[in-house]
């Protein structure tokens, strides 16, 4: 394999594929598997590596009349070579448009066939030609002030000439140079001295999984207020059936906690937590071979020399982030300072890192728990119990008067299944308890036959159970009551026989 990486490059991936595939063929007999060389795919990108966005807009049609109107911001966004090229033209054109209204006064005047005459007071001393007019107007634009050409107070179209090309001349330097000079004080080379690492990694940390990557600062001055943001850019249809190419969606990388603002002194690894509420709850180490998406990283912060802002970006493809792996350290501590050791800045090692998704470790975690399943029956139970409750309601209220009669109470079914539904919810509420108080409930004497049995005894002659659960006085008296009812008359004995029956 390494042969064929030195012979073919590391623009080619190894793809393996069955024999049953259209259009390729095993490379020898009793081979089902092969691998062939294919070249691989460049994946498209939003954002380059240096913070370059790839979008160009096309078909604007009379909407680029919008850049005139802002023709400020329009050449500070220009290339460097466009604006040396217009800065040069527009002073050129300048220069000649005014030394021609010079040269204008200087021939309708008559001034350059009388320049050698003694006695002549020219509208500019010494401009007899184009030559000398151009002259005239370079050394009043630039204050140079040689004193050999001169205006005189003889031309007061000369003096209304020279206002003009002072204003003029204020107007176009504070534009141009004013166009210039910001540009060159633009913080975008700053942002050439922050780094972003080459890969992002995925692994866990304080016992969550979690994506890192790591951001430094290469100059000694400091970023102020600086702030970091992760945007992920992921295509996905909607339940409507609408198809969004380049969904944008938040990355927490510590908005809520505070960590996206940034002390960028030393190097620093950006941790986002992959949760419940993350877009990669899903993502295993299996699906990122398939799946598609590019994190966007912007790095917002005040040079602290210009006081300008400046921003930084990058961004990184399901290629260029590893599962299962850590980055080294860099920072050691030497005698009085902290030492950066920025060749180690990209470089990272394989940790131990399991290979499932958030949302399949907590699946497995739920099933793997003893105290789940108990709960799960213990709700079904409850619920079955209440339907039959329910289903025997509208069964007792549908019987006729007389057989509602026969069954004593009307609500008797019910309590009596209400009752019977607490005590399996009760059997069934052991799971839940801890092992001796299972031991103990198991007991032979406590079993459920036994309370079936008793409860069967007390429905049957209840007035004797009563009695034998009294204390002794309390069953005493209970006696003496038994014998007052039968000193009592005939009559009334018959009564209380008739009602009880």
């Amino acid at each position: 394999m390494s042969a064929l990486r030195r012979k073919f490059g590391d623009d080619y991936q190894v793809v393996t594929t069955s024999s049953s595939g259209s259009g390729l063929q095993p490379q020898g007999p009793g081979q089902d598997l092969q691998q062939q060389l294919v070249p691989k795919k460049k994946r498209q990108r939003f954002v380059d590596k240096n913070g370059r966005c790839n979008v160009q807009h096309g078909n604007l049609g009379s909407e680029t009349s919008r850049y005139l109107s802002d023709l400020f911001t329009t050449l500070v966004d220009l290339k460097w070579r466009w604006n040396l090229f217009i800065f040069i033209l527009t002073y050129t054109v300048a220069w000649l448009f005014m030394a021609s209204m010079w040269w204008v006064i200087a021939y309708t005047r008559g001034d350059l066939n009388k320049a050698h005459v003694g006695n002549y007071t020219p509208c500019v001393a010494n401009v007899y030609n184009f030559p000398s007019a151009f002259l005239f107007f370079i050394e009043t634009e630039a204050t140079i002030g040689y004193g050999y050409r001169y205006i005189t107070d003889k031309c007061p179209e000369g003096i209304i000439l020279f206002l003009f090309q002072s204003i003029l001349g204020s107007i176009v330097d504070a534009f141009l140079i004013g166009c210039m000079f910001i540009k060159m004080s633009q913080p975008k080379k700053r942002a050439e001295t922050l780094m972003f690492s080459e890969h992002a990694v995925i692994s866990m940390r304080d016992g969550k999984l979690t994506l890192m990557f790591r951001v430094g600062n290469l100059r000694n001055s400091h970023m102020v207020s600086a702030q970091i943001r992760c945007k992920l850019l992921k295509s996905r249809q909607t339940p409507e059936g609408e198809f969004l190419p380049l969904d944008q969606l938040e990355l927490d990388v510590g908005f809520s906690t505070g960590a996206d603002q940034l002390f960028l002194v030393s190097p620093l690894t950006i941790c986002h937590v992959i949760d419940a509420k993350s877009p990669f709850y899903d993502l295993s180490q299996r699906s990122m071979q398939t799946e598609q998406f590019e994190i966007v990283v912007i790095l917002e912060g005040i040079v602290e020399t210009t006081g300008m802002t400046c921003q930084a970006r990058t961004s990184y493809t399901e290629d260029e982030v590893l599962w299962g792996h850590r980055f080294f350290p860099v920072i050691s501590l030497e005698e009085g300072f902290f030492k950066v050791d920025y060749s180690q800045f990209h470089a990272t090692f394989e940790v131990p890192t399991p290979p499932y998704s958030v949302k399949e470790q907590e699946e497995m975690l739920l099933m793997s728990s003893p105290l789940i399943a108990p709960a799960i029956t213990n709700s079904k139970e409850r619920h079955n119990s209440v339907e039959c409750l329910d289903g025997l309601d509208d069964i007792s209220t549908k019987l006729p008067t007389k057989l509602q009669k026969i069954t004593g109470r009307e609500d008797f079914p019910k309590k009596l299944l209400r009752m019977s539904s607490t005590t399996s919810e009760k059997a069934y509420s052991l799971g839940d308890l801890p092992m001796k108080l299972q031991r103990i409930s198991s007991v032979p004497g406590n079993s459920e036959e036994k309370l079936v049995s008793k409860t069967t005894k007390m429905l049957s002659d209840p007035m004797s159970q009563s009695v034998a659960d009294l204390p002794p006085k309390l069953q005493k008296m209970a006696g003496g009551a038994a014998r007052m009812e039968g000193n009592l008359p005939a009559k009334l004995r018959k009564m209380n026989s008739d009602r009880f029956t």
